[in-house]
């Protein structure tokens, strides 16, 4: 099925977020969990990466393994322009095709932690509107998904250049939008509605990750930028010491998200699962999906 195709159902269309483990006492347990998300049907399953391309060939076999365990589900390669050469992001696709990767989550990437800013590799890309160009032309075949923020990138010099930047990856030819996490569903719900008016006519995709233990909250309340509920926040503090408590707390408020996202008709829902099923496996049963 072609990616934005996914989309069309009556029920949102679901996928999980992998990524590639250390050991391969890791990667065994990656595929105990992997057997729950199975369960639940997804449309398909995407494998990011290290840090500059750190991990790409153990992204590879991840999705290898996946195809071959599971050959009914489609998988999506993560690529990012970081370190990375036009020439090498060639390769990279080839490679990915030729272990039937379908899908290509196109990303600039993020600068190298000594680096305050991206700086492309000589020969290489600088914005993800190029990759997308670049897979669209040379690789027409595979469906391209990039990346949104509701909460706008944290580079953006305003939400307006933000949204434009965007909008030059789905012109490119993006077929679908998945957005970083967020747990403001108003904020979501606003991105979409400037994604319309900005005319971008793919599906927009929200990105979920439950928080499931108080080691994942940082100190300023946030989550990977975005900004935690008071109210999840404190629950969570009342079980400082009961992880299971922590855990439902989390799937309690990952499943209320969810199921307001699901009535306001998103066509789909993606979760970052971090390797570990039982959270995201629980809010797909419990809400039907």
């Amino acid at each position: 099925m072609n990616l934005a195709g996914h989309y069309g159902a009556s029920k949102p269309a679901l996928s999980f977020e992998l990524f590639p483990p250390k050991t391969e006492q890791g990667m065994l347990s990656l595929f105990q969990h992997l057997e729950e998300l199975a369960r639940c049907n997804p449309a398909y399953i995407t494998c990011t990466y290290g840090a500059g391309g750190s991990t790409q060939g153990r992204t590879l076999e991840v999705l290898q393994r996946v195809r071959e365990a599971y050959p009914h589900i489609p998988v999506a390669s993560h690529l990012t322009c970081v370190g990375a050469t036009v020439g090498d992001l060639r390769g990279y696709i080839r490679q990915a095709i030729a272990l039937h990767v379908e899908y290509i989550v196109a990303l600039r990437g993020d600068p190298p932690k000594d680096q305050s800013s991206f700086v492309p590799v000589a020969g290489g890309l600088s914005f993800g509107n190029e990759l997308v160009a670049l897979i669209h032309r040379e690789f027409p075949a595979l469906g391209v998904i990039v990346g949104g923020y509701p909460e706008v990138h944290p580079e953006a010099v305003s939400p307006e250049v933000d949204l434009d930047m965007l909008k030059q990856k789905v012109d490119a030819g993006a077929h679908v939008v998945i957005t970083q996490l967020f747990y403001d569903n108003g904020a979501f719900y606003r991105f979409r509605d400037r994604c319309v008016t900005a005319g971008i006519a793919v599906p927009i995709v929200p990105g979920v990750l439950p928080i499931t233990k108080l080691s994942q909250i940082a100190p300023d309340k946030t989550m990977f930028g975005a900004q935690l509920p008071a109210t999840l926040v404190e629950r969570m503090y009342r079980f400082t010491d009961d992880a299971e408590g922590q855990f439902a707390v989390g799937v309690y408020s990952a499943a209320r998200q969810v199921e307001d996202l699901v009535e306001h008709s998103v066509p789909g829902v993606h979760f970052y699962v971090l390797n570990h099923s039982r959270a995201a496996a629980h809010i797909c049963r419990a809400l039907a999906l």
